[in-house]
C-alpha cells in the first residue's frame, strides 16, 4: 500500500467517526426535546385530573348539603361523602376518596364552612399551572392564578350565591 492509498483510508476512518459522533448527538438532542414533551404532557393530564377530581369532590359536598334530612350542614371529612351517617342504609356521594393527581397523595386542603364543615378544597401543591385561561364558565375564578394552591373547588349553596350576587 503506498502513501496515498494509507492516508485515504485514515480519512474514510475518520470521516465515519465524525459521522458516527453526529448521528449520536442528533439524537441526544432528540431525545431531550421528546423527553421535554412527554414531561409536559405529563404535566398538563395532571392538571385535567386535577379539574376533574376537584369539581366531583365539589359535587358531592353540594349533594351531601343539599341531601341532609332537616337542617342543611357541610360534611365533616371525606368519609362522610363515602358513607353518609345521617342515613340509615348507604348512601354515597363518592365512590372512593381521590388523591390529589399533583401531589399524588390524599392531601388536600379543606377550606372550611361558617358551621366547621368541609365546603371545598383545594390542591397543597405550589407548582405553577400550565392552565393560566379558557376555564369554564363555573371555574372563571381560576384565570391567572400562579400556583395550583390557589385552585380552589368551593361549593356555595344557591340561597348563599344569590346574595353574596
Amino acid at each position: 500500500m503506498n502513501g496515498k492509498t494509507a492516508s485515504f483510508a485514515y480519512w474514510q476512518q475518520g470521516f465515519a467517526y465524525l459521522s458516527l459522533l453526529f448521528i449520536i448527538i442528533v439524537m441526544g438532542i432528540f431525545a431531550g426535546v421528546a423527553g421535554s414533551l412527554w414531561s409536559t404532557a405529563a404535566a398538563r393530564e395532571k392538571e385535567e385530573e386535577l379539574l376533574f377530581r376537584g369539581n366531583e369532590i365539589k359535587s358531592a359536598i353540594g349533594r351531601y348539603y343539599e341531601g341532609g334530612l332537616g337542617a342543611k350542614s357541610y360534611p365533616q371529612s371525606l368519609e362522610d361523602l363515602i358513607k353518609d351517617a345521617r342515613y340509615p342504609v348507604t348512601k354515597r356521594y363518592l365512590r372512593k376518596i381521590y388523591h390529589d393527581p399533583v401531589t399524588g397523595m390524599p392531601d388536600w386542603k379543606f377550606i372550611k364552612a361558617p358551621d366547621s364543615g368541609i365546603m371545598g378544597v383545594k390542591s397543597r401543591s405550589d407548582k405553577e399551572p400550565y392552565k393560566k385561561k379558557n376555564f369554564p364558565k363555573e371555574l372563571i375564578g381560576f384565570e391567572g392564578k400562579s400556583k395550583y394552591s390557589e385552585w380552589e373547588f368551593i361549593y356555595v349553596p344557591q340561597t348563599m350565591r344569590k346574595t353574596q350576587g
